[in-house]
């Protein structure tokens, strides 16, 4: 199924028919400020060992980041971090940027078997950012990766849903993506440490 969502103000209407999807235990792919990620409810196991199977890679080995609508549920899942680390996000977020942080028990068991850290998005795109705000608690997100040898991901939404309309349950066209991921920092450090640089650039 494909939903075209617009990017600046995404209908209620197509919002609530995603997170009804997502609280079914059901995959789906969106857009973002950078690549088109695929994701689900990080509370439905079943879900998220879906995920993995598309992706085609063990559940242990994952990097899956979390997305939140904001900053203010940040320590739901997270240990307490310091008052520099929570300023550097705040500066940087909504925006391209996924920043480690060490995980609380609160996250789900699934995620509990790897290492204790997770991945923070909160991206500057309002269709991903709505859904997650409706549906009460963060989406799991992993990038869409195309399988050109020169181009490293998909950016049209037409073109995604061709390759996985039997695999997941939805794909949201909110328009064409990046093909840049995010830069991401680790802050589980004595200072935060670029760890990979992608379309978001930190002074």
């Amino acid at each position: 199924m494909l939903i075209k969502i617009h990017p600046e103000n995404p209908s209620d209407r197509q919002v609530e028919r995603v997170v009804s999807m997502l609280q079914n235990s059901g995959i789906i792919i969106f857009p973002t400020d950078t690549v088109y990620g695929m994701g689900c409810d990080i509370t439905k196991q079943k879900a998220v060992e879906r995920v993995a199977k598309v992706k085609g890679i063990r559940l242990e080995k994952a990097n899956f980041s979390f997305i939140f609508h904001d900053v203010s549920h940040l320590s739901d899942y997270t240990k307490p971090f310091s008052n520099a680390v929570f300023k550097l996000i705040k500066q940087y977020v909504p925006g391209p940027y996924t920043f480690i942080l060490e995980a609380n028990s609160n996250i789900p068991k699934i995620f509990r078997s790897k290492k204790r850290t997770i991945g923070i998005r909160i991206p500057e795109n309002n269709i991903i950012r709505e859904i997650v705000k409706a549906l009460g608690n963060p989406v799991l997100t992993t990038s869409i990766h195309d399988e050109d040898e020169v181009i490293d991901y998909t950016t049209d939404p037409e073109l995604i849903h061709y390759h996985y309309e039997k695999l997941v349950d939805c794909v949201i066209d909110g328009g064409y993506g990046n093909n840049q991921p995010s830069t991401v920092i680790d802050c589980t450090g004595d200072e935060p440490l670029i760890i990979r640089q992608g379309i978001g650039f930190i002074e």
